[in-house]
């Protein structure tokens, strides 16, 4: 079934469309909740509240072709909200785990892009991992387009710095370093 007409359903309250809907895009939303949280449990945790939150406010979606980012954008919110929740937990394996993370050369680009910040990590994401322009990123965010190439700009210097190498040489290519 054609996703416009999906999405119109979904918003009139079709719950079985909105599954669908979810289910096409459950691959694309698991990736970037892990890129936030890098665990398999807090992901499908993230994918759980955004279905959630997506479904009781899916009426308040004003553009159907802006539907997956739209998901995304609560997505995003759903993640930072568990980030949160898990920074006011202090494990010690986590500590141990961050005492020696300092001392390795290298770090995945995974681990490199959860310690942007937000803004500079959604940008990234959303550029590189779902291919959207940076007219389409700032206005998902509410953000000027200027300050959108800003953020994507100081990402890259500061993954590159993280990561020692020459990644984002001007292509989208980043996707396929996972």
């Amino acid at each position: 079934m054609d996703e416009i007409i999906l999405i119109r359903k979904a918003i009139q309250g079709d719950p079985e469309a909105f599954e669908h809907l979810l289910a096409k895009h459950s691959d694309r939303l698991y990736r970037t909740a892990y890129l936030y949280v890098r665990n398999r449990e807090d992901a499908l945790d993230v994918i759980q509240e955004t279905a959630f939150k997506a479904f009781s406010s899916i009426s308040q979606l004003r553009n159907e072709e802006f539907f997956l980012t739209w998901l995304t954008k609560i997505l995003i919110h759903c993640a930072y909200d568990v980030q949160k929740k898990r920074k006011n937990v202090v494990v010690l394996e986590e500590q141990v785990a961050l005492q020696r993370e300092k001392h390795e050369e290298r770090m995945d680009l995974t681990e490199a892009i959860g310690k942007l910040p937000e803004k500079h990590q959604t940008s990234i994401i959303l550029f590189y991992y779902y291919d959207m322009s940076l007219k389409d990123i700032a206005q998902a965010l509410e953000t000027p387009e200027n300050t959108i190439k800003t953020y994507i700009n100081r990402g890259k210097k500061q993954l590159r710095k993280l990561l020692g190498g020459s990644y984002f040489d001007g292509q989208r290519h980043i996707h396929e370093q996972n």
